[in-house]
């Protein structure tokens, strides 16, 4: 394990991942054997990317692709680069990739690939260097029936676009071989803004559920890329008070809600939300403790641990980025009767509408926006819907009950292709 995954958090992300999956096994009484293969990854793959920095000088980078389970169509998941990233942290991904791709039933499997570079003190080329020198390392390990990444961590529809070319150069124009592309290169509307979207939609239901209203809810939502901006947009559409956003340099509060349109504005001009105008300026920690109805943490893995937990105030916490929530964590908010809707529920709406572009590319047919907004509402809410009855039904946690509904997906298609 990393030095890193194991600080001050207890498990790692991959360990607990593992934990996760073991006691959803044990209440599903499942054989060793149906065991050891939903814990083993199906493919490891590391790669050396020696790369030409602008000044001349030479770095060689690694680049994972770890594919976990395809029992249910071709792997999917993303490519993040980052420095952090390493064997342990992209194997803990793929795995939640299989189970988020099971619980909202799309016929993917679960994959997650990843290079531990800095892009934000990488020169463009550098980084498409890097993209294409990746894309050669994995061969045919990768394509649109085999093993379908997308965007992640500072990756975006340009390094989509980049995988494409490469890809395409040996194997003719195949579109699907990525998801997140830009509209221009076989990519779908609605796909930059269905994960955030997703997590807003999903706010909503389950307060509903909860019988409180979502009009003049008060959210939170720690991070303000991608995910956070438009979950916080669309919240805001919906009639929420955003009370507090934040990003890697701080975070803004209004206790009579923020303009989110003019905070979107803000943060492209200057780069952050910070020093936003009619907002008190506040940091990371105290916007996670937060008097709220809805707390979205939308930014990085283990944000929410033993050490902040009791002091969360929120009633829903839709989690938003992948992993945010510590096990110990879990144990404590569960005792304060706060609802937890899981990651691998509450964000799928990126891999939802993948699935949508994959589809598309693959029929060479594409949609409107109304269209891929009717029918990504409509996979999450039955989604949290059905997880949330099997919550009830079973007596456990919405985390546990999602992990359950989707082993059991997985499972019966392994059953069904067994010989013995």
């Amino acid at each position: 394990m990393s030095s890193e995954s194991k600080s001050g958090t207890g498990l790692s992300t991959l360990e607990s991942v593992q934990h996760m999956v073991d006691t959803a096994a044990n209440a599903l009484d499942l054989t060793e054997r149906e065991r050891k293969v939903i814990q083993s990854p199906f493919r490891e793959v590391r790669v050396e990317l020696p790369v030409r920095m602008d000044d001349g000088h030479w770095e060689v980078f690694h680049g994972y692709r770890i594919q976990h389970d395809n029992t249910r169509g071709p792997f999917k998941g993303g490519i993040r680069y980052h420095p952090s990233v390493d064997e342990d942290e992209v194997t803990a991904l793929a795995m939640l990739m299989t189970w988020k791709t099971a619980v909202v039933d799309v016929p993917f499997g679960g994959a997650k690939g990843g290079v531990n570079c800095d892009p934000s003190k990488m020169s463009k080329a550098e980084v498409q260097q890097i993209t294409r020198q990746f894309v050669r390392r994995l061969g045919n390990i990768i394509g649109p029936e085999e093993d379908i990444p997308a965007p992640d961590v500072n990756t975006n529809p340009q390094v989509m676009a980049w995988i494409v070319d490469e890809y395409s150069s040996r194997s003719g124009y195949k579109p699907g071989v990525v998801t997140g592309k830009p509209i221009e290169l076989g990519g779908t509307v609605g796909r930059i803004e269905a994960t955030g979207r997703g997590c807003a939609w999903i706010a909503q239901q389950a307060l509903t559920k909860l019988g409180m209203p979502f009009k003049d809810s008060r959210v939170a939502v720690q991070g303000f890329g991608n995910v956070g901006s438009h979950a916080a947009k669309v919240a805001a559409e919906l009639g929420a008070k955003v009370l507090a956003v934040s990003d890697v340099n701080g975070g803004v509060y209004n206790s009579d809600g923020l303009n989110i349109d003019s905070l979107i504005e803000h943060s492209k001009r200057t780069g952050t939300v910070v020093e936003f105008d009619n907002a008190e300026q506040i940091d990371n920690d105290s916007l996670l403790c937060i008097d709220c109805d809805v707390l979205i943490p939308a930014a990085l893995d283990k944000v929410v641990t033993a050490k902040n937990a009791d002091r969360i105030n929120a009633k829903v916490i839709v989690e938003g980025a992948n992993a945010p929530t510590t096990v110990d964590a879990d144990d404590i908010l569960e005792s304060k009767g706060i609802t937890v809707v899981p990651d691998i529920v509450a964000n799928a709406g990126g891999v939802t509408v993948s699935y949508f572009e994959w589809s598309q590319n693959m029929q060479h047919y594409y949609w409107k926006i109304d269209r891929v907004r009717e029918e990504l509402q409509a996979i999450l809410l039955s989604a949290l819907d059905e997880v949330w009855s099997r919550s009830e039904r079973d007596g456990c946690s919405l985390r546990q009950a999602a992990f359950r509904v989707a082993i059991e997906r997985v499972i019966t298609a392994k059953r069904m292709r067994w010989m013995d």
